[in-house]
């Protein structure tokens, strides 16, 4: 463990005393800076490896314990550097004062430092790393469920984000899919049954571009990978060059035990009437786990079945 990234535990703070207490024990390790009104930079310098997360507040006080960036705990686990790029509410980093830092960052060299460089993000995060990574040529870089855009002269038929079509995707790190030309290699992943998502995904087709599928997984990719403990492997996997798709195929074995994977498997067994793969599925789960939901089923379908 890493003894040079920030301690302790920073639940429980309100917002501004978190973000404080952030941006000041990145100072004392490196350096944060505010970037207007919404997003901040928090650098920690480590190892020569160095992994640029882009997370929303929200985000990093509401999926870990600790309330501590997802980004400083893996590497502070594997003794790599650490770019934070935070933004407060799902913004894209869409704003000229992130444009400004980047293109600071670019003038100084800083990414030259580094052996290798990893953007991540999920979501409107994913969509950030994907685009910023065009900073960084021979970068790696791990998207989430990415939105490709939002301009509606391309993605109208997305109607989820309706409140930022009037900000500018057109402009400078705009279209996604085109900025990571430069990465050396670019993962998406995605859950093919999200039609949105999916649609998005096709998007981002690209001879460097590995696309690894999460079906029936929802909406909420990144808080499944953590609480499967996928994700910190995952990313590793990126930075090291191994990320293949045997090797994201052996991760996501992880899903058979994960139980709100095997809920919406459930539910999409039965929407198709497969009651016999659905009573295997039910059989399967209350063998291995206490799934009330999964026994009364199994009673229910077999109950049916003898009728």
């Amino acid at each position: 463990m890493d003894g040079n990234f920030p301690h302790g535990d920073l639940a429980g703070l309100d917002k501004p005393e978190w973000t404080r207490r952030i941006m000041e024990q990145a100072d004392s390790r490196g350096a944060s800076d505010r970037l207007g009104r919404r997003h901040f930079a928090a650098f920690v310098k480590s190892g020569p490896v160095l992994l640029v997360s882009f997370e929303t507040v929200q985000g990093m006080r509401g999926l870990t314990d600790s309330a501590r960036p997802i980004g400083w705990q893996l590497s502070q686990k594997l003794g790599w550097s650490s770019l934070l790029l935070a933004c407060d509410g799902d913004t894209w980093f869409r704003a000229k004062e992130v444009y400004a830092y980047f293109d600071q960052l670019v003038d100084e060299g800083f990414f030259d430092e580094f052996e290798t460089v990893v953007f991540y993000g999920a979501g409107p995060c994913g969509y950030a790393a994907a685009a910023y990574s065009v900073t960084a040529p021979g970068s790696r870089v791990v998207a989430v469920q990415p939105q490709a855009t939002l301009d509606p002269r391309v993605t109208e038929w997305d109607d989820r984000f309706t409140h930022m079509r009037r900000t500018d995707f057109r402009d400078r790190y705009g279209f996604a899919p085109d900025m990571i030309d430069a990465a050396e290699r670019a993962y998406v992943i995605y859950d093919p049954a999200e039609p949105l998502d999916a649609m998005h995904a096709a998007l981002f087709t690209r001879p460097n571009v590995t696309k690894f599928r999460m079906p029936y997984m929802g909406e909420a990719l990144q808080s499944h990978l953590l609480f499967m403990k996928r994700l910190f492997p995952l990313i590793q996997a990126a930075a090291e060059d191994r990320l293949t798709a045997r090797y994201f195929a052996g991760l996501y074995r992880a899903r058979r035990n994960h139980l709100p994977y095997l809920r919406r498997l459930l539910t999409r067994l039965e929407a198709k009437e497969r009651s016999g793969l659905a009573v295997r599925l039910c059989r399967h789960v209350t063998e291995r786990f206490s799934a009330p939901r999964f026994a009364r089923r199994l009673r229910q379908l077999q109950q049916a079945a003898a009728e």
